[in-house]
């Protein structure tokens, strides 16, 4: 009677067992190899999105590239011979640069100033507000404010090329 019932607990145990693993499997893979969706992912800037900021003149030039910085930003920091050239680059193609910081004036200007990034025009404002959940953050606008193109975190080389043939 008890071999017989422990038969049963094993067949049952067993069966549970394949039950999870195959439902386990089609999670993974649905999430893993099937997961291209028109949804963006989290941390994406959608493109033809309209950047909310305030007194920054989209019309003023035909581009404007917003650089949305941290002062605590380990990343933001190692970026900044990067942003040193796009300074120069986008004085060259004539396009305006908006540094945006979460920080006050002072310390946002400070920390640009201190790292040798002259970008003349600066912007207070939480993250959350311009839609950027992390830092830093490219975000590259047409004449109306609306988002062109972006990139996020720390770039490789090619993308930092990316962002000068964007421009």
């Amino acid at each position: 009677m008890t071999n017989e019932f422990s038969k049963k607990i094993e067949t049952i145990a067993n069966a549970a067992i394949i039950v999870v693993a195959v439902l386990l499997s089609g999670f993974l893979v649905q999430k893993y190899f099937f997961s291209e969706n028109s949804q963006p992912k989290p941390t994406e800037i959608v493109k033809g999105t309209k950047i909310s900021l305030p007194d920054v003149n989209w019309l003023q030039n035909r581009k404007t590239l917003l650089v949305v910085l941290q002062k605590d930003c380990r990343f933001c920091s190692e970026s900044m011979p990067f942003y040193k050239k796009l300074v120069g680059k986008s004085k060259e193609k004539g396009i305006q640069m908006v540094a945006v910081l979460p920080d006050s004036r002072e310390e946002g200007i400070q920390y640009l100033k201190e790292n040798g990034v002259e970008i003349q025009e600066f912007r207070q404002s939480k993250l959350g507000e311009i839609n950027v959940r992390g830092t830093p953050t490219l975000i590259l606008t047409n004449e109306k404010g609306e988002v062109l193109n972006s990139w996020i975190g720390k770039l490789s080389f090619e993308k930092e090329n990316e962002v000068m043939d964007s421009l």
